[in-house]
C-alpha cells in the first residue's frame, strides 16, 4: 500500500518507514501539518500513521482535514501517551484505530491487514449497493458474432488498462451501462467501487449534490453533509449514465474534474483532489447539442477520449438467439419459470424483429413469455410480435397506405414497446416536445 507518515520525530519516521518498507509497502513522511495536507492532496495513500503530538499541534485537530482531503485514507492514530480518552476520542473523529508506542512490526502487519480487509468489505457492500436499484441488469457483454461488436469489445480491453476517459454512445437500452461495468472489471481499478450517476433523475440543485457532494447548510433542506458519488468513487470508476442530460450549469465543474482532477462540494471553497475513472455514455447526439449550445463543446473532447458506438439490437441479428439464450435463466429464476430453452420458430421470430427497444426491449419480451409459456420451451405464440406485429414487416410497408399513416403506425408500434417518452424519441431521433405533440394528436395519451 501507499502509506504516509506524519510526525515531527525524525526517528520515529525513519524507524516506522523502513518497517513498512521491509513489509513491502511504499511509504512516504511528512514532519508538519502542512506538508500533511500537501502530500495527502496531491498523492494517492490508502493510510497514513498520525502522531498525537505533532509539534505544537494536537494530531486529531489534523483529523478532520486529512479526511476531507481523502474520505477513503485510514489514519492510523499513533502517540506514546496514550489513554481511553485519547482513544475514544480519535476514533470518534474518523480515525481507523490507536496505537500505542512503542509498537512491534507484527502489530503493524496485523492492524494493515485489517486495513485491507476492511477495506475490500467496504468495497463489496458498496457495489452490492450500487447493483440494488437495478436487480435485473445482467452479466457481460462475453461474445458476439457481430464484427462491429467484435472490434468494440477488443477497443474495450485494450483500454481498460488506462485511465482514459471513456464515452459510450448508441440508442437507448444497447448495453452501453453493461460495458461501462465490463471495462470497469478488467481493469486495474477493478476491486474498488462502481459508482453510477443517473445524469436525467435529478433536479440540476439535487444532482450537483449527489456528484460533488455538499456542506451542511449549503442549501434549504441540506440538514448534513454529505461527500457525493465522486468521492464514493474514490480510486474506481464513476459511471455518468445519460451526460447529454447533464446540465448546463453543473457541465464546468464536471470539466474541471476531467481536467485538474479537483473539485468542490456545494457551500465549499476547499479544493479536494479526486482518484476517479470516468466512463460517459449517451443516447444523443452530443455533436448536435454543441451545435444549439446545451453542451459545452470543451466538455465534449474531454470526454471522447475514447469513444464506443455500440450498435442497436436490429443492426446485429446475429447475436439475438445467443443473448437470449445468456438472458434466460436468470429471467427464469426470477419468475419461478421452469422454461430452459426457446423452440426452433421463437428463435426465428426473435431474429426477424427488428427490436426498437433494443436488449432492454429483449429483456421484457423474455421475461413475459417465461410467464406465458406452458412448457420448457418457449414458442413463436409466447411471443408479442409472433402474429407479425413486427414494424419492420408491418402490412402498411409496402402497402396502399400515406406516409402519415405509416408514421402514425411506426410511432403507435415504438411508444407501445418503451418504457418512456424519452426513450421513444431517441429512438425515433425526435425531439421529446415534438414527439410529445405527435402523441396527442394521435390520441395515445
Amino acid at each position: 500500500m501507499n502509506i504516509l507518515i506524519i510526525d515531527d520525530d525524525l526517528g520515529i519516521r525513519e524507524t516506522l518507514g523502513t518497517a513498512l518498507e521491509t513489509q513491502g509497502h511504499r511509504v512516504e513522511t511528512a514532519a508538519s501539518r502542512s506538508a500533511a495536507e500537501k502530500k495527502v492532496r496531491n498523492g494517492n495513500f490508502e493510510v497514513a500513521f498520525l502522531d498525537l503530538r505533532l509539534g505544537s499541534e494536537n494530531g486529531l485537530d489534523l483529523l478532520p482535514d486529512l479526511l476531507g482531503l481523502s474520505p477513503r485514507l485510514a489514519i492510523i492514530i499513533i502517540t506514546a501517551y496514550s489513554s481511553i480518552e485519547t482513544a475514544v476520542a480519535a476514533i470518534h473523529g474518523g480515525a481507523f484505530d490507536y496505537l500505542a508506542k512503542p509498537f512491534k512490526p507484527a502489530q503493524i502487519a496485523q492492524l494493515l491487514e485489517r486495513v485491507t480487509s476492511t477495506r475490500k468489505l467496504e468495497t463489496r457492500i458498496s457495489d452490492l449497493e450500487g447493483r440494488l436499484p437495478k436487480p435485473r441488469a445482467t452479466g457481460e457483454i462475453t461474445a458476439t458474432a457481430n464484427p462491429a461488436m467484435q472490434r468494440i469489445l477488443e477497443m474495450a480491453q485494450k483500454s481498460a488498462a488506462s485511465d482514459a476517459t471513456i464515452l459510450m454512445l448508441g440508442e437507448s437500452g444497447t448495453g452501453k451501462s453493461v460495458l461501462a461495468r465490463q471495462i470497469h472489471n478488467w481493469s486495474p481499478r477493478a476491486s474498488e467501487p462502481f459508482v453510477t450517476v443517473s445524469c436525467p433523475s435529478l433536479s440540476r440543485e439535487l444532482l450537483e449534490s449527489e456528484l460533488f457532494g455538499h456542506v451542511k447548510g449549503a442549501f434549504t433542506g441540506a440538514v448534513a453533509a454529505t461527500w457525493g458519488k465522486i468521492a464514493a468513487a474514490d480510486r474506481g470508476t464513476l459511471f455518468l449514465d445519460e451526460i447529454g442530460e447533464l446540465p448546463l450549469e453543473i457541465q464546468p465543474k464536471l470539466l474541471r474534474l476531467l481536467q485538474e482532477r479537483e473539485y468542490e462540494r456545494v457551500g465549499e471553497a476547499k479544493i479536494r483532489m479526486a482518484n476517479v475513472r470516468v466512463i460517459a455514455a449517451t443516447n444523443r447526439n452530443l455533436k448536435d447539442a454543441v451545435a444549439k449550445g446545451t453542451f459545452r463543446e470543451d466538455l465534449l473532447y474531454r470526454l471522447d477520449v475514447i469513444s464506443f458506438h455500440l450498435p442497436a439490437l436490429r443492426q446485429r441479428p446475429e447475436d439475438v438467439p445467443s443473448i437470449a439464450e445468456s438472458q434466460l435463466p436468470m429471467l427464469a429464476a426470477h419468475t419461478g419459470s421452469a422454461v430452459k430453452g426457446f423452440s426452433v420458430a421463437a428463435r426465428e421470430a426473435m431474429t426477424r424483429y427488428s427490436w426498437p427497444g433494443n436488449i432492454r426491449e429483449l429483456r421484457n419480451v423474455i421475461e413475459r413469455a417465461t410467464i406465458l409459456a406452458s412448457g420448457d420451451s418457449i414458442e413463436a405464440a409466447d411471443l408479442p410480435f409472433s402474429s407479425g406485429e413486427d414494424a419492420a414487416s408491418h402490412p402498411a410497408l409496402g402497402g396502399l397506405f400515406s406516409i402519415e399513416e405509416i408514421e402514425a403506425e411506426h410511432i403507435r408500434q415504438v411508444l407501445k414497446r418503451t418504457s418512456s417518452l424519452h426513450e421513444a424519441a431517441a429512438i425515433l431521433q425526435l425531439d421529446p416536445t415534438t414527439l410529445l405533440r405527435k402523441r396527442k394528436a394521435l390520441h395515445l395519451d
